[in-house]
């Protein structure tokens, strides 16, 4: 995902490796990196946010919505957020 936003050049590589790194050395991010993906999702996140793409509540939503279409979508089958049950409610 990160890369396919930067190659529609909404941020650049250097602004990207300026904020996963900034996550990365966060005093509460694990010491053996074991909360790597945690820390890039954070930067994706804020960078996001920041560029004012999507906010917070914006992830947030589509997040829940890729969970329940998850879950209502047979095994094998591809995950489409169309599979999301609450989709008809607004979302």
């Amino acid at each position: 995902m990160v890369v396919a936003l930067h190659e529609r050049g909404l941020f650049s590589w250097a602004e990207w490796a300026e904020r996963l790194s900034t996550e990365v050395k966060r005093p509460e991010a694990a010491t053996d990196g074991s909360d790597y993906y945690e820390r890039w999702l954070a930067a994706l996140e804020r960078l996001l946010a920041e560029k004012g793409l999507a906010g917070h509540e914006e992830v947030d939503a589509v997040a829940a919505a890729w969970e329940r279409a998850a879950h209502a979508t047979p095994h094998g089958q591809p995950i489409v957020l169309e599979n999301d049950p609450g989709r008809s409610s607004g979302l």
